[in-house]
């Protein structure tokens, strides 16, 4: 798989990150596997395509990419869990339900899958140490930025964000049951909701996490501004319906530097 130079292939983010740490985004233009409706790269197991051609994909990317291990690929479930990672995992290892993981061990690649939820990657200014987020409007309302943060050895102030590739505010329409999540939380959250029809608002989930992260400390905030559902590189359950793959946000430290 040829993907030098491919720019609408893949999505590099842009932040201030330290040279040892690396991230990208991949997009369904990758040349893989599968076949209509998730072609060509779904990496989804639970996305309704067959375990053996999503197992290739995953396969691929790291012979591809010449990733230094195999990523951490989570069981989301829309929670608040963290696994720290200490080391690679193994060929037998069963993926762990969470969803957040940070490690400090370079070379173990942090893997997070999405269709309209936000991705983040988070990364110690000294390179130290990085995490990285699945934030739906379930799990940024149950606290799974703040569940990562706090298991990150650096302070907040000391940490680097970026929110990847989600659904728009203008794409993503919900009910009033979501907005009220969000304000018993912080009132300031109304700002991430405008009307539509009664009982439904548009809601920012870009502007929700920034919130989330400035109260913890988080200031160094980079990336939004995508919009999966219209935006065609990326899968999109709200665009798809139930048939839609997953891309990956994937983040490790460069264990040659």
């Amino acid at each position: 798989m040829e993907i030098s130079g491919a720019s609408d292939a893949l999505v590099i983010p842009d932040w201030p990150a330290p040279a040892q740490v690396r991230a990208l985004v991949t997009t369904r233009r990758l040349p893989g596997n599968s076949l209509p409706p998730f072609d060509a790269f779904n990496l989804g197991l639970r996305s309704g395509e067959g375990e053996a051609v999503v197992r290739s994909n995953r396969a691929l990317l790291v012979r591809a990419l010449g990733l230094p291990s195999a990523p951490c690929w989570l069981h989301q479930v829309h929670g608040n869990h963290v696994v720290v990672f200490e080391r690679a995992p193994g060929t037998n290892d069963e993926e762990q339900q969470a969803d957040a993981a940070t490690t400090h061990t370079p070379g173990v690649v942090l893997a997070i899958l999405t269709a309209d939820c936000i991705p983040i990657l988070l990364c110690a200014r000294d390179g130290s140490e990085i995490g990285a987020a699945h934030a739906g409007w379930p799990g940024l309302s149950a606290g799974v930025i703040e569940a990562c943060v706090g298991r990150m050895r650096a302070q907040p102030a000391n940490l680097v964000a970026w929110l990847g590739p989600a659904i728009g505010p203008g794409s993503y329409e919900v009910g009033d049951e979501v907005r009220a999540a969000f304000l018993a939380f912080d009132a300031a959250a109304a700002e991430a909701f405008s009307p539509t029809r009664p009982g439904h608002w548009l809601c920012d989930l870009y502007t929700l996490a920034r919130q989330r992260l400035a109260a913890l400390g988080v200031t160094q905030v980079h990336g939004g501004g995508f919009d999966v559902r219209a935006d065609e590189r990326f899968y999109s359950y709200r665009r798809d319906g139930r048939l839609s793959g997953r891309f990956a946000s994937l983040i490790w430290l460069d264990p040659r530097r």
